[in-house]
């Protein structure tokens, strides 16, 4: 890049400039505005409430997202490097990062954020090596919504030296507290609030 600049006008110098700044910068611009945006709805959309018979061993009376003791985040129901435990999502993060992670920030924004919103952000960001950033704020959100404690060490690191496994393991560990990523927020509502009805049995004949 350098002799392209030093051989060309000064008019083509600049396009290669304008370019690279609009290609680094842009996306991170991009993403503190779905940040700040997702940070603003995050008072209102804890106080959304829900409940499932499924997931009372592991939710809390009064928080449904605690896990850990009052005042003491506790542990993550999956370890960092657990990424073979789970094949299906193991081959989706390799394959497709993006979708892993659009997966995860729609569960954790309560659907604010669509899964396709999230992974094509995801993607132009991750282009600018600034991915691990907008991934590391999700983890942090995630670990805030159900009092995990920071392991292995701060959600930063975690993300700028093992993405693919920090992401594997905030999707795991969705799955284990009962949601399915795959369907997004909306319909893992409409199957934790579901009225169950009861089977209809036909009568047999009178005698």
């Amino acid at each position: 890049m350098p002799a392209i600049i030093n051989g060309g006008s000064p008019t083509h110098t600049i396009h290669i400039l304008a370019f690279t700044l609009y290609w680094n910068f842009v996306p991170y611009i991009y993403a503190s505005i779905l940040i700040s945006r997702t940070a603003s709805s995050e008072q209102f959309s804890l106080s959304i409430p829900f409940s499932s018979s499924h997931l009372t061993p592991i939710m809390s009376s009064t928080n449904p997202y605690y896990t850990g003791k009052p005042g003491n985040p506790g542990p993550w129901n999956t370890g960092l490097c657990d990424c073979c435990s789970d094949v299906k999502t193991c081959c989706l993060t390799m394959w497709c990062p993006c979708v892993t992670f659009g997966q995860i920030a729609e569960i954790v924004d309560r659907g604010n954020t669509s899964c396709f919103v999230a992974a094509t952000l995801y993607a132009i960001v991750g282009l600018s090596k600034w991915g691990f950033c907008l991934s590391c704020f999700y983890r942090t959100k995630m670990r805030k919504q159900f009092m995990l404690e920071k392991s292995p060490c701060d959600d930063c690191l975690v993300h700028w030296f093992c993405e693919p496994c920090a992401l594997c393991q905030e999707h795991r560990e969705l799955k284990i507290r009962g949601f399915n990523p795959s369907i997004g927020w909306h319909a893992n509502m409409d199957n934790q609030q579901g009225v169950e009805v009861a089977p209809k049995v036909e009568e047999g004949m009178n005698r």
